[in-house]
């Protein structure tokens, strides 16, 4: 399949004049198999790994051209990486594996905290921990929260140009703002416009269960969920 056919008609052309990134995805489910057909599409040079070996990726390798890789090399000299994988899959990634990526390496966490998943994590249930402090921490590195509670087809179905009315907004939370522009840029770059969401310490804001989780809007209709959350848990997402 061409790549290619991923672009929406009148979203950004590929890269337009801009140098290509080198980015890691760390998973290759439903939101990390279609960022890796979005971005390459888009002319980034995409290294992907899952759980269970390269050698599992070569059918998404040979539809997007992106290289199939372990864990451990997914983030070797990549300005990007995203870490998209179960939460509980987080303290199991390899020590160190953020220590070869590029300088200032800007990390996208998209994972949320499902109990019935990933089981009780005293942390962020006891000690209000947000679900992307508490990955940066296990990471050793701040994280930019982003494509949390968007549908994965939304990825590749939703993309829309600069202005459109129908374009989709993302919250986008981080302490680093250099990382949040760089992450916000790609986001634009993919279709989609973006929310500033705070900080990491603000992010309870975008997790499950609020009102922007899932929500298919625009830049106002997402900038009042998120203002309109509430940090208490329902009872679907304790534990």
């Amino acid at each position: 399949m061409n790549p290619g056919w991923y672009i929406a008609p009148g979203v950004t052309h590929p890269l337009e004049g801009r140098a290509p990134m080198k980015i890691g995805i760390i998973g290759a489910g439903n939101i990390g198999g279609n960022l890796t057909r979005r971005l390459t599409a888009l002319g980034h040079d995409v290294y992907v790994a899952n759980s269970r070996g390269p050698q599992t990726l070569t059918a998404l390798a040979e539809e997007t051209g992106a290289t199939p890789v372990s864990v451990e090399e997914a983030p070797r000299g990549a300005e990007v990486v995203v870490v998209t994988i179960p939460l509980k899959a987080i303290p199991d990634l390899p020590s160190g594996l953020l220590d070869q990526a590029a300088d200032g390496v800007t990390v996208i966490d998209t994972g949320n905290y499902y109990p019935q998943r990933d089981g009780r994590i005293a942390a962020i249930l006891d000690e209000g921990l947000t679900e992307s402090r508490w990955t940066a921490q296990h990471l050793g590195h701040t994280v930019v929260k982003a494509f949390n509670g968007t549908y994965a087809q939304d990825i590749l179905d939703r993309p829309r140009p600069a202005g459109a009315p129908d374009r989709i907004a993302l919250p986008v939370a981080a302490d680093d703002a250099t990382a949040k522009q760089v992450v916000r840029a790609l986001i634009d770059e993919l279709g989609f416009d973006t929310v500033d969401a705070g900080g990491l310490d603000d992010s309870w804001r975008q997790q499950p269960a609020t009102p922007v989780y899932g929500l298919q809007e625009g830049v106002d209709a997402v900038t009042k969920a998120l203002a309109a959350a509430s940090r208490e848990r329902t009872p679907d997402f304790t534990a």
